[in-house]
């Protein structure tokens, strides 16, 4: 998992199982989708776990609640991108702040490497690939790209990843005791890695074969 500098993510852990409610996983989710580091694994996972186990949150709104706020953070990288231009979003990523947010030159060139490949469907395979998940809005601010087809592509990869976080948490509340939520969650993290990526690349090939189909 995905350990920030700024805090420590198992304190993290257990202060948000304490205090989770929507707000929470708003605001959270909301900071995870715009430049600022921070895990969904971490938020995610334990509200889904809380809605199995306690009966305090649904599942299918913290779901909801979670992609509304991974949408308003992308929103922000797009609109920030799209007003300061390319020159001031490298000069931020080779300062000591942009490090500090652990993005650099070359994750920025990575992100728009891929929303040059790949177009406007970027934006909604790039959800489910770490690195690129939370930077693939810059490159789509840069090209100005549609703002509701931005919207649109980032919700609908923003639901996936969401209901498949969601699905670890609710599934570990029938089989893993609290306090073992943490390290249980932390286990599987590279597995739900290798489900983004099986996911982006089915979606991938869906559309390089229909692409291919409506050429014949």
């Amino acid at each position: 998992m995905i350990t920030l500098a700024i805090f420590d993510a198992a304190d993290f852990f257990q202060w948000f199982v304490e205090n989770a409610n929507y707000l929470f996983v708003f605001v959270f989710m909301v900071i995870e989708s715009s430049f600022i580091p921070f895990p969904s694994e971490v938020v995610v996972p334990p509200a889904a776990y809380l809605a199995c186990t306690k009966g305090d949150m649904n599942i299918v709104m913290v779901v909801v609640v979670a992609t509304m706020g991974a949408i308003v953070g992308a929103l922000i990288n797009y609109y920030l991108a799209k007003w300061i231009g390319r020159p001031i979003v490298y000069r931020f990523a080779n300062s000591k702040f942009g490090h500090a947010c652990l993005i650099d030159e070359s994750k920025v060139q990575t992100a728009e490497q891929y929303f040059d490949k790949h177009g406007a469907i970027s934006t909604f395979i790039g959800r489910l690939i770490p690195a690129v998940r939370q930077l693939i809005s810059i490159p789509a601010g840069l090209a100005r790209m549609n703002i509701w087809v931005f919207v649109l592509f980032t919700g609908l990869g923003a639901i996936l990843w969401n209901v498949i976080l969601a699905a670890l948490g609710w599934w570990l509340g029938t089989i893993v005791p609290l306090d073992q939520l943490f390290e249980t969650v932390e286990k599987y993290n590279s597995y739900l890695t290798y489900a983004g990526l099986a996911i982006a690349v089915i979606c991938v090939m869906v559309i390089v074969w229909n692409v291919m189909k409506h050429k014949k």
